[in-house]
């Protein structure tokens, strides 16, 4: 986080949160009440100050006071830079996977030192290329459908997925045990 945000915080210390107000697109794109953030310096303060309480709430540290985010699906949106890294929506590089999950959707999750990420499906075709079996072979690409429409056959054949040296094995679950699998609210609110 900033320095400027330590100091507020020191400063007034017994801010309400605010809920409700900011969200996380599956895309990775903030929205401040439904609006698109689109000034480059306010989506670069957003995203150093952004982190997550003990309860798995992701928040905005907007100087002394907690603003809650409500994500569209996970804390962190992932996709593929020009030299082919993974990276979150806030521009940190992934360095290791824990887990890793295909969807009802067809969506895949990675689980990841910055928290639960959903794949930019703008970049699920190149990282299909990621996909092994359990002898760390390519699948092929009728395997590669089969296993996005039929996401049970997960369970008959054990498949990972394999990027950069970092590997996890892949599991099947509906997009609403996201949440509670990953270990993160979708939204947030005081009770939580």
């Amino acid at each position: 986080m900033d320095e400027i945000v330590f100091r507020a915080m020191a400063k007034w210390p017994k801010v309400p949160a605010v809920y409700g107000w900011l969200s996380l697109d599956r895309r990775g794109r903030w929205r401040l009440r439904g609006e698109r953030l689109a000034h480059a310096a306010t989506v670069a303060f957003v995203n150093r100050n952004y982190a997550s309480d003990e309860r798995g709430r992701w928040y905005f540290q907007n100087g002394p006071q907690r603003v809650f985010v409500s994500l569209e699906y996970t804390p962190q949106v992932l996709s593929l830079d020009g030299a082919a890294q993974l990276r979150t929506h806030t521009g940190a590089r992934v360095r290791s996977l824990r887990a890793a999950g295909l969807d009802d959707e067809g969506s895949l999750l990675l689980l990841c030192e910055h928290g639960a990420g959903v794949l930019d499906d703008r970049d699920l075709l190149a990282a299909s290329e990621g996909l092994v079996d359990g002898n760390g072979l390519p699948l092929p690409d009728e395997a590669i459908e089969a296993v996005l429409f039929e996401p049970d056959r997960l369970e008959r054949t054990p498949i990972f997925f394999r990027w950069n040296g970092m590997s996890a094995a892949i599991e099947t679950l509906t997009r609403a045990q996201a949440p509670a699998r990953f270990g993160f609210v979708a939204e947030p609110g005081p009770e939580d």
